[in-house]
């Protein structure tokens, strides 16, 4: 499954290391990336590849969101199907 991972929250060391991480753990490819600083947040947005009947999509998602709390940040997963669709014009 191809997915859409949404990351933000104050900036600060080890975020990047944190989610790769815990991408890695879960056997997550990551396809593209892409991340900013605006003033003093941290953004990025990834491009995730998984295997569904590995693991679901809301299983990652949980798995994340441990990654998230941990981190102070908020991290969030969308289906690149959903995601397209909801992002056409």
């Amino acid at each position: 499954m191809r997915a859409i991972m949404t990351v933000t929250g104050l900036d600060h060391k080890g975020i990047i290391a944190a989610v790769t991480t815990g991408l890695a753990k879960n056997d997550v490819n990551i396809t593209n990336v892409s991340q900013t600083i605006m003033d003093s947040y941290f953004t990025m947005i990834l491009e995730i590849e998984f295997d569904d009947a590995a693991m679901s999509l809301p299983a990652l998602q949980e798995a994340m969101n441990e990654v998230g709390a941990a981190e102070g940040l908020e991290i969030r997963i969308q289906s690149e199907a959903i995601f397209n669709a909801m992002h056409k014009l």
